[in-house]
């Protein structure tokens, strides 16, 4: 068995290092491996430090995009396994062995594990906190670091190859969300993913609330991408924001909705305090603006992405 670990990465030089290191440190002794690496013509660095490091295949990614770029490195890549992995992130030194031993043990179509965190600033470590929080996830599974069982997606994937190209790789024309695209198209085609905590990643979030506002706000603009092309949301609880949003817009007309908006307030106010703590009571203060943060960016992206398909049907009418 080959396995193909494939990378899609674009102006990482502040992260890319700390991800290499965690790569180096893989247990693969025994494996036939491959590295690949699709680098979105980076120009700050990041492929200077890419060619320092042995063992790495860097190819070009001319379509900046990551589903270009993993599409890319899958097509190079000999593997019958292909896994992949992102810089944004640091691994386990057993990561690699776990994905595998999983796909075998639970005969599933794509394993992974859950997204645990790591941060250094004060605001970082909020963001970090909230983003374990239900209040934040919407429950989603793969935020809750227990887990192990079938789920909807999980964080970057391990797949045979035969499955990738079964599906037909990774939709080239979603800029974002193409992980949670292609993990929709595999479940209504009869596949199944499978989540484990054995498999042991840590994700750096965003390190302040504009860069974590951008981010949602792509989230939800490229959700209605996916639920255009697909005719269904992949989870109900990725509208609640938009919903929301519209619900406090309306309260400015129909005065009797205000009500509803107070319980935002206490929710947040409750998911804080329980976020506080469990990752430290010095979170606290931060703790209502990051939660409002990831919603009204994911939920504003989100009608400006329903507003951008009205648009564009409107023009062609």
């Amino acid at each position: 068995m080959i396995v193909s670990i494939v990378v899609p990465v674009r102006r990482e030089a502040r992260a890319i290092e700390r991800f290499l290191d965690s790569l180096a440190a893989q247990d693969l002794a025994g494996l036939e491996w491959e590295v690949i690496v699709a680098d979105g013509m980076s120009d700050d660095g990041t492929r200077e430090i890419l060619a320092r490091r042995p063992g790495l295949k860097v190819i070009d990614n001319p379509g900046l995009t990551v589903s270009r770029g993993l599409n890319a490195a899958i097509r190079a890549a000999r593997g019958d396994v292909i896994l992949r992995m992102d810089a944004h992130s640091e691994y386990a030194p057993d990561y690699v062995r776990q994905c595998l031993a999983l796909l075998e043990e639970t005969g599933a179509d794509n394993v992974g594990g859950p997204a645990l965190t790591r941060a250094s600033s004060w605001i970082q470590r909020a963001i970090a906190a909230a983003y374990h929080s239900p209040l934040a996830s919407g429950g989603a599974k793969f935020h809750n670091p227990a887990y192990e069982g079938p789920a909807d997606t999980v964080p970057y994937g391990c797949w045979r190859r035969a499955t990738l190209e079964r599906l037909g790789l990774f939709d080239e024309s979603l800029a974002r969300n193409q992980d949670d695209e292609l993990n929709l198209r595999l479940r209504l085609t009869g596949g199944r993913i499978w989540q484990s905590p054995r498999i042991r990643s840590w994700y750096w979030p965003r390190a302040t609330l504009r860069a974590l506002f951008r981010q949602y706000f792509e989230y939800g603009y490229w959700k209605v991408a996916v639920m255009r092309k697909h005719r269904r949301p992949p989870s109900w609880r990725s509208l609640a924001p938009a919903a929301f949003l519209l619900l406090a817009v309306a309260s400015v007309f129909i005065h009797p909705l205000l009500w509803l908006l107070a319980l935002y307030p206490a929710a947040s106010l409750i998911a804080s305090v329980q976020a506080a703590h469990r990752h430290g009571w010095s979170l606290f203060p931060a703790l209502p603006a990051v939660f409002a943060t990831y919603h009204v960016a994911y939920g504003f992206g989100f009608l400006c992405g329903v507003l951008s398909v009205f648009i564009r049907v409107h023009l062609w009418l």
